[in-house]
C-alpha cells in the first residue's frame, strides 16, 4: 500500500512537470493611464528632477540593529534624521509590537534608539518634529501620539490610549464606529501643526476624521466621516499645514487632497494628474486601477497615479510641498495651488528607485529622505531643479 501511494505521488509530480513545462508565463496587463475624475482629465505637464544620491551603505547602523519596514522620517534644525522603523516585532499587539525610532547625524552616523520598549509603541505609523524640535510618534497599533523631548529622550505628553491587552481586536477600517470618542483614536496616521501651535491627528484608517487639539493636549474638536463627498475621507493617511495655515489632508483611497482651514472648513480639492510610463508594481503592492474604476463609487484609488501617501513642506521655502505616491513611486514637486513643478524616481529597488513610499522628510527645498515600507530603507536625495 505505502509503495503504490509512492508511485503515484512520483506519477503527479511528473505530470505537474510536464504541464509546467509547456505552460505560458502570465503577466497582468496594466492600463497606460489611471481613471480620474472630469476636470482633470488633462495631465499635467512638469519636468523630471535630476538627484543624486549617497552611497547606499549610507546609514551606519550598528550591528545588532537592522532596518524593518519604514513607515516614516523626519528630520530636526540641526539636520538629524529620525527614522520610524517597524522592527524588533514582539508581545501580543496582533502579529507583534514593532515600534523603532532611530536617531542618526547630519552625515548617517547612528546616535541613539528612542522610547525602547515604550507603552505607546505597537505599529508606528508617522513621526514628525515640531518648532522646538521634540519628537512626536504617531503609533496606529496602540491609537496614541506620544510627543518626546529631543535633548533627553523623554517622554513629554502622550494623546489618546491604547486598547488594553485583554481586548479583542474586531474593529477594522470596513466596520468603522458611527460615532467617533472625543480623545481617543482609531488607527491614527500622522500629526502636524498650524501657527498657533494647534496640533492636527489624522485620525485615520478606522476613524476618517481629522482631531483638532490645543497645545496643552486638550481637546478641541474634529471634522470628517466617511465617504467620497467634500469633508469627507477614506483613509486619512498623512497631514499637513502650509505657510496659511490651511490644512491638507492626503485623502489616500479617494485619491485626492482635501485643503481646509483650521475650522474644518472645506477649501478645495487637489488631485495630481501627471502622465506615467507602465511600471510593475514591487511585490505586495496592488495594481493602479483599470479605467472603469470611477464607476465603483468605492473603488480603492491608493494607487491612482498622484494619490497622496506621504507629504512633506520644506522649511527653506514654504511656497512648495513633496507628495509622494504608491504607484508609480514618484515624488513630485508642487506649489500651494497644486500646481506639479517636478517630480522624480519611480518604482523599483535599485538606489534612486522607491518601493511602498509611506512618508518624506524634506528639511530644505533640494534634500528629500524617502521612508519605504517594501524596500524596509530610507533614501537621501540631492535634488538638482533645472
Amino acid at each position: 500500500m505505502k509503495q503504490s501511494i509512492v508511485v503515484a505521488a512520483f506519477a503527479s509530480a511528473a505530470a505537474m512537470l510536464t504541464s509546467a513545462a509547456s505552460a505560458q508565463l502570465v503577466i497582468r496587463e496594466i492600463e497606460a493611464q489611471s481613471p480620474y475624475p472630469p476636470g482633470f482629465d488633462t495631465p499635467q505637464v512638469a519636468p523630471e528632477i535630476p538627484f543624486d544620491m549617497p552611497n547606499p551603505e549610507y546609514w551606519q547602523l550598528p550591528a545588532d540593529q537592522d532596518f524593518g519596514e519604514i513607515a516614516a522620517v523626519a528630520t530636526n534644525s540641526r539636520g538629524h534624521v529620525f527614522v520610524l522603523s517597524r522592527s524588533n516585532a514582539k508581545g501580543n499587539l496582533r502579529g507583534g509590537s514593532a515600534t523603532q525610532v532611530f536617531e542618526f547625524d547630519q552625515n548617517g552616523k547612528w546616535v541613539r534608539e528612542i522610547g525602547r520598549n515604550l507603552y505607546s509603541f505597537g505599529y508606528g505609523h508617522g513621526i514628525r518634529i515640531d518648532k522646538d524640535d521634540n519628537i512626536w510618534v504617531v503609533d496606529k497599533g496602540t491609537d496614541m501620539v506620544t510627543k518626546i523631548n529631543n535633548r533627553t529622550g523623554k517622554v513629554m505628553m502622550v494623546i489618546g490610549r491604547r486598547e488594553e491587552l485583554t481586548t479583542p481586536y474586531w474593529r477594522s477600517e470596513e466596520n468603522p464606529n458611527p460615532e467617533p470618542q472625543v480623545g481617543w483614536f482609531a488607527q491614527p496616521t500622522d500629526v502636524a501643526w498650524d501657527s498657533q501651535g494647534n496640533i492636527y491627528v489624522s485620525d485615520g484608517y478606522v476613524n476618517s476624521r481629522v482631531a483638532k487639539i490645543a497645545a496643552d493636549g486638550t481637546w478641541i474638536g474634529h471634522w470628517g466621516t466617511r465617504g467620497t463627498g467634500k469633508g469627507q475621507f477614506r483613509i486619512v493617511h498623512n497631514i499637513a499645514v502650509d505657510k496659511n495655515d490651511h490644512v491638507w489632508v492626503a485623502d489616500r483611497t479617494n485619491g485626492r487632497f482635501q485643503v481646509f482651514d483650521t475650522d474644518g472648513n472645506f477649501l478645495r480639492e487637489v488631485i495630481l494628474n501627471v502622465p506615467t510610463p507602465q511600471y510593475q508594481p514591487i511585490q505586495g503592492h496592488q495594481y493602479p486601477p483599470g479605467m472603469d474604476a470611477l464607476k465603483n463609487p468605492n473603488a480603492n484609488l491608493a494607487y491612482r497615479p498622484g494619490t497622496p501617501d506621504a507629504v512633506c513642506i520644506p522649511p527653506t521655502n514654504p511656497d512648495v510641498m513633496f507628495v509622494g505616491d504608491l504607484y508609480p513611486g514618484r515624488i513630485y514637486k508642487i506649489d500651494l495651488n497644486g500646481k506639479v513643478l517636478g517630480y522624480f524616481s519611480h518604482l523599483g529597488k535599485q538606489p534612486g528607485e522607491t518601493g511602498g513610499l509611506h512618508g518624506l522628510a524634506c528639511p530644505t527645498e533640494n534634500l528629500v529622505y524617502t521612508a519605504e515600507f517594501s524596500n524596509w530603507r530610507t533614501q537621501k536625495f540631492v535634488l538638482h531643479p533645472k
